[in-house]
């Protein structure tokens, strides 16, 4: 049976990136690429595990994070096939919640920004406020309040974000205001240990 029938079409090509997998960040060339995911090997100087130690990475989450600065694309892929062709690991990739960056802003950032819709909060004009992510990083947080507050750059203060059991000091780097009379805003972490948050890669360039 023909299972090329229904395939999206896809495109050869010899693509470098990072794939975040089991608290690891691992180098990665994508073979091929369609509208609905790609096909990556990963690095041969680190396929001394096997197929076995991949789906064992895996039972947490299929869902990792796929950086490809080149093709201009970041963000959720999940993991749909292993495959072990001649001491070659192949997975299969299938999109989730991903970006392309038509501005080329991935080789401006220096760290991967994972797009993460989660509560915390932060204190800010004596309060604590309720604030929502639109992104993190080893280094800080995009969020959302619901109002504006006087604040200004190189303000520092305190937070809390349960989902990745951080808190401590923080620091204001840049204030928008929003189209609903709130505020975006962009925080850097003060005193922190900026490489190890759990499930949040790197992907420096």
């Amino acid at each position: 049976m023909n299972l090329d029938v229904k395939r999206p079409y896809r495109k050869n090509l010899m693509s470098r990136g990072l794939i975040y997998m089991g608290g690891e960040e691992q180098e990665v060339t994508i073979k091929d690429l369609s509208i609905s995911g790609v096909l990556a090997e990963l690095k041969p100087d680190q396929t001394s595990r096997d197929a076995k130690d991949v789906f064992n990475m895996l039972s947490a989450s299929t869902t990792v994070d796929l950086y490809l600065p080149e093709i201009r694309l970041a963000g959720e892929v999940e993991v749909v096939r292993v495959d072990m062709i001649d001491d070659h690991i192949l997975l299969a990739l299938e999109f989730r919640n991903v970006a392309y960056d038509v501005d080329n802003q991935l080789y401006k950032r220096k760290v991967y920004r994972k797009n993460m819709k989660a509560p915390g909060r932060i204190l800010l004009d004596g309060e604590y406020r309720e604030f929502t992510t639109v992104n993190v990083s080893v280094d800080g947080l995009m969020i959302n309040l619901a109002e504006f507050i006087a604040v200004k750059p190189g303000d520092i203060t305190v937070f809390e974000f349960e989902q990745l059991g951080l808190d401590g000091e923080i620091k204001v780097i840049w204030v928008e205001r929003s189209a609903d009379a709130g505020m975006t805003v962009g925080l850097e972490y003060v005193h922190m240990e900026r490489t190890a948050i759990k499930g949040i890669p790197r992907f420096a360039r």
